[in-house]
């Protein structure tokens, strides 16, 4: 027999199983799931900066040392202002002393070879060792000071030291108490031979009583020569001098004479104040960047570029505070002259000491004559070497 209780009992437990089983399954009602969002995209990668391009290597070839305070210290204070203008574009290098011939060509090949491909050599007598390598190396450029060969990647610049010259003639011609002025050559090419008459010109154009006197050394740089060069035009009453050489030793040698001389390339009146006029400057930088920057823009071309005082290549500077104020006067025209174009170093009639014309009356003379003087001009004493 069953029981009501059990019975009611059991169905009480079904209930609540079929109640509980119902509410299981509301609460284990899923929610809808969303599709899973696509992942971002991977970002572009980013392309790493280009390097710099490799800085243009420019050599120099000295014929002296960089402390000769003359034509090679010039010359280096001309690399120094590019590296200041050009910064890590450039790079430089120089290899100072060698003398001109055989040297001169090793060591231009050895600039080669580390990778210049601007080389200047800044000597007379490195020209034919340039043209030489030159033609070996047509994917580098090559500037000659002072020279006339040229080829497709070979170029001559030039300054008019002549015009200092001229300058310092006219400081000579007003301060000489003997009217014998002299000269210590370099070398007789016509380069030197232009300082030498202009030089003469300039004093005589001032004081037409004035003759020179020259003293050869065949050297660019060797100081006890210029001294005895110089102390021989002394002995030969010349009072005040002027040199194509590169050191001090012209100067200093004027001064321990009591006698007045000039600074030749660069400002050399600390070497002997009392005895320094003035000093024939050249400024070489604004070619440099000139050549540099053409190189850089791949605008480099062959020319011959003769600069001077009216592109601001060539001065005369720290004329002395004794020098009369009618000598500064003079030499304030002269460069006022040279500045515009108003006035020219070598306009005829210029006769040489032979008396033959060399220039007919008001004739400037052009890049040709100027190239090929081999005379002196009337009032210079003696005969141009011949043979070196």
């Amino acid at each position: 027999m069953k029981h009501p209780a059990r019975r009611s009992l059991i169905k009480h437990t079904a209930l609540a199983a079929l109640l509980a089983a119902a509410a299981l399954a509301g609460c284990g009602k899923k929610e809808e799931v969303k599709p899973a969002a696509s992942p971002a995209p991977a970002p572009a990668p980013v392309a790493a900066p280009a390097p710099p391009p490799e800085p243009l290597k420019v050599g120099f070839i000295y014929v002296g040392p960089v402390g000769d305070a003359g034509w090679s210290y010039a010359h280096d204070l001309g690399r120094k202002y590019i590296e200041g203008k050009f910064g890590d574009k450039i790079k430089t290098t120089f290899v100072e002393k060698v003398p001109e011939g055989a040297d001169a060509e090793r060591v231009i090949r050895d600039l080669v070879a580390q990778g210049n491909k601007l080389i200047f050599a800044t000597s007379f007598g490195y020209m034919d060792a340039m043209e030489k390598v030159a033609k070996d190396h047509p994917d580098v450029k090559f500037e000659h000071a002072t020279g006339y060969k040229t080829a497709a990647n070979f170029r001559v610049y030039e300054a008019s030291f002549y015009e200092d010259a001229y300058i310092a003639g006219v400081v000579a011609g007003k301060t000489t108490k003997t009217n014998v002025i002299g000269f210590v050559g370099s070398f007789p090419i016509p380069e030197v031979l232009r300082n030498i008459n202009a030089f003469t010109l300039g004093a005589q154009s001032v004081n037409p009583k004035v003759s020179t006197k020259v003293v050869w050394v065949n050297t660019w740089f060797d100081p006890p020569k210029e001294s005895e060069a110089a102390q021989s035009l002394i002995n030969s009453k010349a009072d005040v001098l002027l040199q194509n050489t590169d050191s001090t030793a012209v100067l200093q040698t004027a001064e321990k004479n009591g006698k007045y001389a000039f600074g030749w390339d660069s400002d050399m009146s600390a070497f002997a104040p009392k005895a320094h006029l003035g000093s024939c400057v050249v400024n070489w930088g604004p070619y440099y960047e000139k050549s540099v920057r053409e190189t850089l823009d791949k605008s480099w071309k062959t020319e011959v570029t003769k600069w001077g005082t009216k592109e601001g290549i060539n001065d005369f500077v720290k004329i002395a505070d004794f020098v009369s104020d009618d000598t500064k006067a003079a030499v304030d025209k002269v460069k006022a002259g040279l500045k515009d174009g108003s006035f020219a170093v070598f306009k005829g009639p210029i006769v040489d000491n032979t008396g033959k014309e060399q220039l007919a009356k008001d004739v400037v003379a052009d890049g040709a004559w100027k190239g090929g003087i081999n005379f002196y001009v009337k009032g210079v004493e003696g005969k141009v070497p011949t043979g070196n």
